[in-house]
């Protein structure tokens, strides 16, 4: 199975940057895994919030292929421990899905396009996190599943 992970707007912050890369590293060990970062929406700040939103929504349909397996980053999402996580990545993997895009949305979230096709919604915290430290906290905790999955001692550490 290959993990996607799907942002819009690159990694500003050097210190965010360098754990990504780290864990990234680390992940090609256990899965195919990548990042795609599509491009900000141009003219941004003279756009509604819906309006952002819909373009935003617009690059992450087009990424996505028919067999993919879509969840969405989102507040309104359940929220599993680190083991639970890794349990439901791991059932994912052993049903044969040859594609899970983890979709992390804009500054605004999803329209109503992007929730119908998503298959599932987490959340990774209660708490509000900027978009860019959410990547490094979500590459993370996914290196911890599969470490987890694999019996590994990272978890305890």
């Amino acid at each position: 199975m290959k993990i996607c992970l799907l942002v819009i707007g690159k990694t500003d912050a050097a210190y965010i940057r360098a754990g990504i890369e780290e864990y990234e590293k680390r992940m090609g060990k256990y899965v195919n895994y990548e990042m795609k970062v599509l491009s900000d929406v141009k003219n941004s700040k003279h756009m509604s919030e819906e309006v952002q939103k819909e373009k935003e929504g617009e690059l992450l349909l087009e990424q996505l292929q028919t067999g993919d397996f879509v969840v969405l980053l989102d507040e309104k999402g359940k929220q599993l421990n680190s083991v639970e996580f890794s349990t439901y990545v791991a059932q994912k993997m052993q049903l044969g899905i040859k594609r899970m895009v983890f979709i992390i949305g804009g500054p605004y979230g999803f329209t109503g396009k992007v929730y119908e096709r998503g298959n599932d919604k987490i959340s990774l915290s209660k708490m509000t996190f900027s978009h860019q430290m959410v990547r490094m906290i979500f590459i993370e905790q996914l290196y911890r599943a599969m470490t987890i999955w694999k019996g590994e001692p990272y978890h305890h550490l």
